[in-house]
C-alpha cells in the first residue's frame, strides 16, 4: 500500500521501489484529506513499467458514476491490464463532513457498481435509479482490457451487495482467516470474485521488534467501525473488554497481548509472516496487501520484500 501520508516527493520513489522489488500490486488509498486516488494511481502507473495499481477505495458518494468511470477507463486505456478500480461507501464521518453521505449508502453503491461495470464494458447505459441517472451514456473509447471493479466494504449487507454487483471485494485491515470466512459467507458470489485483503505488516529477525513496529498501526481496530473484523475471533469478548477499560487508543494498543497482535497483522520473523500469508491465501484471499509501518516506508518495503 502506498502510505497515505507519504511525502509527495517520495511517491514516485516508493512506487518504483515496489516495482523493482517484485511486488505484484501497488494499492493507493483515498483518505480524507490526504491525496486523490486517481491522481496517485496515474503517477504510479506512469513512473513504473510493470506493477499493477489498484484504487482502494474511491467513495461512491463523492463522484458521479459516468465521470469516475471515464477516469478509470482513461487509466485502463493508457496502461492496459494494469488497473483495478475499488469503490465503496467511504468512511461515514468523512462523507458527512463533505455533505456526501446518502440516505441509503447501499442503494448508491449498488447503482454505482452496476453503472461502472456496464460502461467499462462498452455498453450504452440508461439508468433511472435513486442516485444514478444515466441517459444513453456510452464511453467513446472503452478500454480493450476491462478493469475489474471491486467493492470496498465490510458489513454483512454491503458484502452481500458486493457479491451481487462487483467483480471482487477489498477488505480493510485487519483481515484474519476468521473474518475472511465470515465475509465470504456474506458475499456468496455465484461466479469468480476476487478478494483483496489489507493487513498491517512488519517483518524482522526479532519478532518482538516486528510487533512493536506494527502496534501503533493497530490502534484503530478497537473502534466500533471495526467490529465486523473482530466479532468472528475467539478472543472478541476479551478484546472488547480491553478496549472498554483502556482510556485511549494508545493505551489499548500497548496492552494488546502478543498473541493477538500476531493474529491481527502479518508480523514477526519471515517464517512467521509467511505462515500468516499462507493461512490467508488458504482462506480465500487472492491478494494480500501489506500496509508498511515504521519511520521509513521505503525501508519497510525492502524488509517486506523478504516475503516474496
Amino acid at each position: 500500500m502506498l502510505p497515505r501520508d507519504l511525502p509527495a516527493g517520495r511517491v514516485v520513489e516508493f512506487a518504483q521501489r515496489a516495482d523493482a522489488l517484485g511486488f505484484d500490486e501497488l494499492w493507493v488509498v483515498e483518505d480524507c484529506y490526504f491525496r486523490g486516488g486517481i491522481a496517485q494511481a496515474a503517477v504510479a502507473l506512469a513512473s513504473t513499467p510493470r506493477i499493477h495499481v489498484g484504487l482502494g477505495i474511491l467513495p461512491a458518494g463523492a463522484r458521479n458514476t459516468a465521470f469516475v468511470t471515464m477516469e478509470i477507463a482513461t487509466l485502463a486505456e493508457l496502461f492496459p491490464g494494469r488497473v483495478t478500480a475499488g469503490i465503496g461507501h467511504g468512511m461515514p464521518v468523512w462523507m458527512r463532513e463533505v455533505g456526501a453521505w446518502p440516505a441509503s449508502p447501499l442503494a448508491l453503491l449498488g447503482e454505482t457498481l452496476r453503472g461502472m461495470r456496464e460502461l467499462l464494458r462498452g455498453q450504452r447505459v440508461t439508468a433511472d435509479g435513486r442516485y444514478v441517472q444515466l441517459s444513453g451514456v456510452q464511453l467513446e473509447n472503452a478500454p480493450s482490457i476491462v478493469p475489474a471493479v471491486l467493492a470496498g466494504v465490510r458489513g454483512p449487507k454491503s458484502l452481500a451487495l458486493a457479491g451481487r454487483h462487483a467483480d471482487g471485494t477489498v477488505l480493510a485491515e485487519p483481515v484474519t482467516p476468521e473474518y475472511l470466512a465470515a465475509a465470504l459467507d456474506s458475499i456468496a458470489a455465484r461466479g469468480p470474485h476476487r478478494i483483496v485483503a489489507y493487513n498491517v505488516a512488519a517483518v524482522d529477525d526479532d519478532a518482538v521488534v516486528a510487533r512493536n513496529l506494527a502496534r501503533p498501526a493497530l490502534e484503530w481496530v478497537g473502534e466500533p467501525d471495526w467490529a465486523p473484523h473482530i466479532i468472528p475471533l475467539d478472543f472478541a469478548a476479551d478484546f472488547a473488554a480491553l478496549r472498554t477499560r483502556s482510556a485511549s487508543r494508545a493505551e489499548f494498543v500497548a496492552a494488546l497481548p502478543d498473541a493477538w497482535v500476531d493474529r491481527l497483522a502479518i508480523v514477526g520473523t519471515v517464517p512467521d509472516a509467511r505462515a500468516s500469508l499462507a493461512r490467508l491465501h488458504d482462506a480465500g484471499a487472492h491478494s494480500v496487501v501489506f500496509i508498511p509501518v515504521g519511520p521509513d516506508p521505503v525501508a519497510a518495503l525492502d524488509s517486506l520484500a523478504r516475503l516474496l
